[in-house]
């Protein structure tokens, strides 16, 4: 299990992917507010980690780093907008921090966009990952 600062960190990355576009909106916010309450952050600690993030962490465990890199995509695709080419790269960099295969980020990626809404379901992230990990 991950530790609060490890939480906190994982909700800081998440953050700063959603400031991309320089404003977070409002399906985002409640996204990673979901994202917050799921990781037992409070909302004062989520609000005040919008203006004062914290250094990433890397997790140790590998499952843990795939859930991660699942939120990232799921927030890249939140607002069913276009996926611009600098967001992608930026999702595909923050897997290669953390550790995931360049070759099962390129397929999740490539796949998504023959997913409804983008959304990847968790079991063929799993699977996509676990083949590249064996």
């Amino acid at each position: 299990m991950i530790n609060r600062v490890e939480k906190l960190s994982l909700l800081s990355e998440m953050i700063a992917f959603a400031k991309h576009d320089k404003d977070i909106k409002d399906l985002e916010y409640n996204f990673l507010l979901g994202v917050a309450k799921q990781l037992e952050i409070s909302r004062e600690d989520f609000d005040y980690l919008i203006e004062h993030p914290i250094n990433y962490i890397h997790l140790k465990s590998h499952s843990e780093r795939i859930v991660q890199f699942h939120r990232l995509v799921l927030l890249m695709n939140i607002d069913n907008e276009q996926s611009d080419s600098k967001k992608i790269v930026k999702l595909h960099n923050f897997g290669l921090r953390m550790g995931l295969s360049h070759e099962s980020i390129s397929k999740v990626l490539y796949l998504m966009e023959s997913f409804p809404n983008k959304i990847v379901p968790p079991d063929v992230l799993i699977d996509i990952f676990k083949t590249q990990y064996n």
